[in-house]
């Protein structure tokens, strides 16, 4: 432990978010006690309380530095035990039927399947000798001081065995249970106003089935991802989970789900935009039957925005902001978070305010990439602007010109894996470059001539 900053921190939700947050936690308070209603530690198949855990996942750029700085030796851990790692410009990327070449772009992409991410960040978060993980507990709700204005614990039951409810006093509360947090209506309950929250209604499903691996295959990529665009509204994830076994997500919106039964789940792969996901599978070996997910709708709750918040409390991952998955952006979001309350923590003290408002400007960009992304598709439910229809024309033209550009395809990387802003698509050297490869004007992917923004325009607001 660095810095004492209180006897004992609770942590409501043991996922990757609320793993993480313990992680770090662990460095400044005695005693972290991680809460889940589930039995997770030595778990590592899809449990009950994460149905999504079984679906494709991806630990990229960001999130993958951010996990080897935290756990050193995480990725030659991994690569060791034959899980798959490697470079995320090396993936074999399709935006609007057009292939992105291969690049070496310094980033990794780590890949297993996401119960294995969560049982190998968790097991080694429980070695540490000031974490406990209290399992199969609900989260009945906070505790606070007589004038609402700290939280000082959380009350929990067992979910088997004795009825009465416990009593978790803490210094710090953290809320990591996902999209269902009751954060909102607790701060209600104690006088607080509830976050305003952002909504675009992707209508998203995913459907899952595993393959045995076909000897030759994946020879020179180890993931295969034609991804959703106004113009291909289907897309997929397909690739390997180890060395033996693939994984494939086909995913559709707005009512267009992927179907659960082998014989449709093979027709809409066969539906994709380029070949490669059914030719992979058609004479593949299931391992499973398919099995679906859904997602209505990406939710940012603005806790930044709040004038009033309870000290001793903190919210983080999805119950901050919940991504559509397919950007890839969930788990290394919920990583950074973590560390944001690390830095705030190195101070001494917490500050909820200064804490939420850092949590706002981390969020800003990945919900920029995954809301604004979103919004370009025709019938998607958000609120849309001009600068937002602009910034989404802009992006199709850059996947067009990385497409033919490895140096564009590498920036446009850094910006998915949260490396650089999505203004960073807009900086001179980069627009020089689409605009060489696209020229002034160019087709978006709904079919629409596009112009590129001036440079005026400092901010791209809805890069896909």
């Amino acid at each position: 432990m660095r810095d004492h900053v209180g006897n004992r921190a609770v942590v409501l939700g043991g996922s990757v978010a609320g793993t993480l947050a313990a992680r770090v936690l662990a460095e400044f308070y005695h005693d972290v006690v991680v809460v889940d209603r589930d039995t997770v530690l030595g778990v590592s198949t899809a449990r009950k309380g994460t149905p999504h855990a079984r679906h494709a996942h991806g630990l990229h750029g960001r999130g993958h530095l951010i996990l080897e700085e935290l756990f050193p030796g995480f990725t030659e851990d991994m690569v060791r035990k034959g899980y798959p790692v490697g470079d995320l410009g090396e993936m074999r990327w399709y935006f609007n039927n057009r292939r992105l070449p291969y690049t070496k772009t310094g980033l990794l992409s780590v890949t297993p399947i996401r119960p294995i991410l969560e049982h190998e960040i968790r097991t080694r978060v429980a070695a540490l000798a000031n974490v406990t993980y209290l399992e199969r507990h609900d989260v009945l709700g906070l505790v606070s001081t007589a004038d609402s204005g700290r939280v000082v614990g959380a009350r929990v039951r067992p979910r088997e065995g004795a009825e009465e409810e416990v009593v978790l006093d803490a210094d710090l509360v953290v809320d990591a249970t996902g999209r269902g947090s009751r954060t909102p209506v607790w701060l209600e309950e104690m006088g607080y106003g509830r976050p305003a929250e952002e909504r675009v209604k992707i209508g998203l499903a995913y459907t899952t089935r595993f393959y045995r691996r076909v000897p030759g295959s994946f020879e020179d990529t180890w993931s295969i991802n034609p991804v959703a665009s106004p113009g291909h509204p289907r897309g997929a994830f397909f690739g390997l989970s180890d060395e033996d076994m693939c994984i494939v997500s086909l995913t559709g919106i707005l009512g267009d789900h992927p179907p659960t039964d082998p014989d449709g789940f093979l027709e809409f792969a066969r539906s994709l935009p380029v070949p490669d996901v059914y030719e992979g599978i058609k004479d593949a070996e299931p391992l499973d039957d398919p099995t679906s997910f859904g997602f209505p709708a990406s939710v940012r709750r603005r806790y930044e925005d709040l004038r009033r918040f309870p000290a001793g409390l903190a919210v983080l991952g999805d119950a901050v902001c919940s991504f559509n998955p397919v950007y890839g952006q969930g788990m290394s979001v919920a990583a950074w978070e973590a560390m944001t309350l690390r830095g705030h923590l190195r101070e001494g003290r917490f500050d909820p305010g200064a804490y939420l408002g850092a949590l706002g400007k981390v969020v800003d960009n990945p919900w920029q990439v995954a809301a604004g992304g979103d919004l370009a598709f025709p019938g998607v439910e958000g609120r849309r602007t001009a600068e937002t229809d602009m910034g989404n024309a802009y992006v199709s033209q850059v996947q067009d010109a990385a497409s033919k550009d490895p140096e564009v395809a590498k920036g446009f990387m850094r910006v998915a894996g949260l490396i650089d802003p999505p203004s960073a698509l807009m900086e001179p050297p980069m627009r020089a470059r689409v605009l060489r490869a696209c020229g002034d004007t160019t087709t978006s992917g709904g079919g629409v001539p596009v112009t590129v923004p001036r440079p005026s325009d400092k901010k791209l607001p809805g890069a896909a």
